[in-house]
């Protein structure tokens, strides 16, 4: 029944009109003053920010929009201009022992997070997990030279010198209303006090580009997919556009969807053992224990337009001083 009730409200989210969700009117009279009280208090009170410029790559919706492959690509771009990058994350769906936590090829997903395990494991860079952003970042002041936040626009403890606002180009803003009638963390205007604006579908897209195997490593050509019969297994924010990206791939998809950040356990995974069973890599981070052979999990990359990587650039270039 809860299921049920929380499916109702997030799919009228993104209706044309809030619906039955103005039920929950009552509890955002009490939310919105909150949330425009804390972006008051922002920007009469800002953060004191540290040596090492700092950039906020977040959205202002509940559920994904594409930022992991996004900072993917802004750590490869410093990197390319010979710079060093390092990742800041809350952590989302882990629990570790003390903070901050910097984040290893040893350390347990249960301990950081899907998405910063996801980040350090691709890109071999500093991670490092705290609630406490500020505290996350301090740790990373002086020792790399552009530090990126995944996620954390409403997080204004944190000092910053950069946003980039991450918008689903399907979804949108949905209904336009706050949590809990509509989706937003934050009024869409908040939009205009940003730095760059990219929308996922528009200013970059996200591309299938490697199918690994879950328990081996070993790759197979994306064609591999066409024609066959696979069981998705997706617990992010947006599993169809993953279940829509296998079809393209011309997969036969059966989905099966789970809450984001889900802690998979091998029982997840009961399906016949002739079955293909393909993944995110993000699921995957949580699953290697226990991954088989006829398991695979989809490496995606973004590619971004002309226009959006000159926008990029320019903040980057600024932020490091580059000529």
């Amino acid at each position: 029944m809860w299921q049920r009730l929380t499916q109702g409200i997030e799919q009228n989210w993104y209706s044309r009109r809030p619906g039955l969700n103005l039920l929950l009117l009552p509890l955002w009279l009490l939310a919105a003053p909150v949330i425009y009280w804390k972006r008051y208090q922002a920007l009469e009170n800002p953060a004191e920010k540290l040596r090492t410029p700092v950039v906020v790559v977040g959205n202002i919706t509940v559920g994904g929009t594409g930022k992991t492959p996004l900072i993917t690509y802004l750590v490869n771009r410093v990197q390319a201009l010979g710079y060093r990058a390092g990742i800041i994350s809350r952590g989302y769906g882990g629990e570790a022992p003390g903070y901050p936590l910097l984040v290893t090829n040893g350390t347990a997903v249960d301990y950081c997070g899907d998405e910063p395990k996801l980040l350090q494991q691709r890109l071999q860079c500093p991670v490092v997990v705290d609630p406490q952003r500020h505290r996350a970042a301090s740790l990373l002041d002086g020792e790399v030279d552009i530090i990126f936040s995944d996620d954390g626009l409403q997080h204004y403890g944190l000092g910053r010198d950069g946003e980039i606002l991450v918008v689903d180009g399907e979804r949108g803003f949905g209904n336009g209303w706050l949590l809990p009638v509509g989706p937003l963390r934050e009024p869409v205007s908040r939009a205009d006090s940003v730095d760059v604006v990219l929308t996922n579908g528009s200013d970059f897209s996200v591309h299938a580009a490697r199918l690994i195997n879950a328990s081996s490593g070993r790759q197979q050509p994306l064609s591999w997919l066409e024609g066959r019969d696979v069981q998705a297994v997706a617990g992010i924010g947006n599993p169809q556009r993953f279940y829509r990206t296998l079809e393209d791939l011309g997969a036969r998809v059966e989905p099966h969807s789970f809450a984001d950040h889900h802690e998979f356990k091998a029982r997840d995974f009961n399906f016949p053992a002739t079955s293909d069973i393909v993944m995110t890599e993000k699921d995957w981070v949580k699953c290697r224990a226990f991954a088989t052979e006829n398991m695979w999990y989809l490496a995606v990359d973004a590619q971004l337009t002309s226009a959006a990587e000159q926008q990029l650039d320019v903040l980057l270039k600024q932020l490091l001083s580059v000529s």
